[in-house]
């Protein structure tokens, strides 16, 4: 039996579709077997977002290598459908798949025999119009489902939709029974996962479908499951769909609503669909309909043009915001964005201390949020990260906590009483049942 082993970059929805794939080699009679384990076959799902992430790919490649000596290695993903002569160029890869040959990989095997030559199958992104199911499971006690692919915005930083196509959606009819699936497999937490989610939009049969009438259709589902977005674009996210969330029994209170920049002048340079004043009123509405909602937030710090001035301002903007924590980029150039061509490059030591200063920012908006929950109660999904005998998890409202490791908690959604924050930077809470204290995680402040 051939043994296989995969590693994914990026985002959630590259996990969800490593998964599938991983599915599809265990059907055809493959093994898998952990990374380090040693494999006949390597898989690595790519991710090109940053420079960073290109550089990392090779790093891996080279450590499949040293793990396994001369192993079959396969790249997949969205640095394989932009730069797959560049791939192919790594010594050890062996087959180079882009966005519309993943989910064939089996038809490109050819009996595993290693070549003088990689073999690239990367069509042009146009031919990138079918949408392929994908959700992950048995990696983890939640599941990312793939409900959308592909992207028609043009920001003009980004080179997703050079890597994965125009937006495309699974039915909502699909979507849900694959929901339906998971939840019956014992699974407690459902992310819905995409390129720009909110766009999520399918016909079936005559009916015409939006992201909102899936958030119906998935709310009425039978079982104890919840469901998280993993990400919403802000001139997506509706007060209509903010309400049906507010009144949901399934979807938890939880927003990710990327916002890049909290100047007017960047956010038109990125080609945003959106001006900072509707950010600001997006979050008070969800605010106001869930006052104990999480509410994350994507900043790119150093895009070309951006003056100390508009550092201030995103800085000043997101201060003012009822948001409960930061991702932080500093930005990356990418080939063949319109943002290569703009004047104003920003020096890297200043896109590190912008980057720095928010992260702290971050830090403080998220201690904030904790102490602001304190008193409250809440359910932690104890999930299978297990470490130094702690067991993890988040609550409905993500605030990570762990408890000392019992296997009952494993993939039990427990109620909790959030009751202080220790000198560790530990919010401690209280199980009404047996388990007695649990610490939440507060991550330390970044020092400049």
């Amino acid at each position: 039996m051939k043994r296989v082993s995969f590693y994914t970059l990026g985002c959630k929805l590259n996990y969800s579709e490593t998964s599938s794939i991983s599915r599809l080699f265990e059907q055809n009679g493959y093994k898998k077997v952990d990374f380090e384990e040693g494999a006949d076959i390597y898989i690595i799902n790519t991710c090109s977002v940053t420079e960073h992430a290109d550089k990392k790919c090779r790093k891996i490649v080279r450590e499949a290598q040293r793990i396994a000596g001369n192993p079959y290695i396969i790249i997949i993903g969205c640095y394989a459908q932009l730069k797959p002569a560049e791939i192919a160029e790594i010594p050890g890869v062996d087959l180079v798949l882009g966005a519309s040959e993943k989910f064939r990989i089996m038809e490109y095997l050819d009996g595993l025999e290693k070549k003088c030559k990689p073999g690239i199958f990367a069509s042009p992104i146009s031919e990138a119009r079918t949408f392929h199911d994908a959700y992950s499971l048995n990696d983890r006690t939640r599941t990312f489902l793939k409900i959308q692919d592909g992207c028609d915005y043009s920001c003009s930083f980004c080179t997703i939709p050079l890597a994965r196509g125009g937006s495309r959606s699974n039915s909502i009819d699909q979507v849900v029974a694959s929901a339906r699936e998971i939840a019956a497999s014992g699974i407690r937490e459902i992310v819905l996962t995409g390129v720009n989610t909110g766009d999520f939009g399918s016909r079936d049969g005559f009916r015409e479908s939006r992201f909102i009438d899936l958030v119906r259709e998935l709310d009425e589902i039978d079982g104890n499951v919840r469901f998280r977005i993993s990400s919403i674009e802000p001139n997506l996210l509706s007060d209509e769909l903010i309400e049906v969330i507010a009144g949901s029994g399934k979807f938890v209170p939880h927003f990710h609503i990327p916002l890049q920049s909290g100047s007017n002048k960047i956010l038109k340079m990125m080609r945003r669909r959106y001006q900072r004043e509707l950010y600001a009123e997006r979050v008070n509405n969800i605010k106001s309909a869930l006052p104990r909602a999480c509410i994350g937030a994507d900043v790119i710090v150093g895009f070309p043009g951006e003056s100390e001035s508009d550092f201030l301002d995103t800085h000043a903007f997101i201060t003012d915001l009822e948001i409960s924590y930061l991702h932080v980029f500093p930005y990356s150039e990418r080939s063949n964005t319109q943002a290569m061509t703009l004047d104003g490059s920003v020096p890297g030591k200043v896109r590190q201390y912008r980057s720095e200063v928010l992260r702290n920012l971050s830090s403080k908006k998220r201690r904030k949020f904790y102490e602001d929950n304190l008193g409250m109660t809440a359910e932690v999904l104890f999930e299978s990260d297990i470490e130094d005998g702690m067991i993890a998890g988040f609550t409905e409202n993500y605030i990570r906590a762990e408890a000392k490791y019992d296997p009952v908690l494993l993939n039990e959604i427990r109620k909790v009483r959030l009751i202080g924050i220790n000198n560790k930077g530990l919010a401690e809470i209280r199980e009404a049942g047996e388990v007695g204290e649990i610490n939440s995680s507060l991550p330390e402040l970044h020092q400049l």
